[in-house]
């Protein structure tokens, strides 16, 4: 019975000891947003995570030393947003895109909202961009519905089709560095 009990604490010391070989970082930033509306505030709250991983490395030993150095390792890092609309909906963003992008000229603000982005500038109604299943997003201004996706660069590219030409026409935002 002895050799049982001291046989799970030995195996149960060790999966403890091997358990420790990853250096874990976690952050999170909360930051909440109240919109005044006709029927009152409604409060956006986004939480974004960071969580970075680093597997402890060690060394080639050398002869007659106790202690090993420790080897760099490269950090993994994981980032995720989430959002929680004014209804209690919580939604989850891999990456969130919300910046100012030009295009003409002109400056737009690309923000998060309780269903994808919206896209404004001055005072004007907000085009609306929303997700689909293919990771790209449909656009939908007052006059204008196009399919919309970022490109390796960051930067929202629109693609819309012209009915009188009969070809699909391509417009991109450039994200402004701030």
């Amino acid at each position: 019975m002895k050799t049982i009990l001291l046989g799970i604490s030995v195996l149960l010391c060790s999966l403890h000891s091997q358990a420790q070989n990853k250096n874990v970082q976690e952050t999170t930033k909360t930051t909440v947003t109240t919109v005044k509306a006709s029927d009152g505030e409604k409060k956006f709250v986004k939480n974004e995570n960071v969580t970075e991983v680093q597997n402890i490395e060690l060394k080639e030993p050398k002869a007659n030393t106790l202690n090993i150095e420790m080897k760099e390792s490269p950090v993994s890092v994981t980032s995720t947003t989430q959002i929680t609309n004014p209804d209690g909906s919580t939604r989850t963003v891999d990456v969130d895109r919300s910046s100012y992008y030009a295009s003409n000229g002109n400056k737009y603000k690309l923000a998060l909202d309780a269903s994808g982005y919206t896209m404004s500038t001055g005072n004007e109604k907000p085009a609306l961009l929303r997700k689909t299943s293919t990771n790209s997003y449909i656009f939908r201004a007052k006059n204008k519905t196009a399919i919309g996706y970022f490109d390796t660069k960051g930067n929202l590219v629109l693609e819309t089709y012209d009915d009188k030409s009969d070809k699909v026409t391509v417009e991109t935002y450039s994200v402004v560095k701030q």
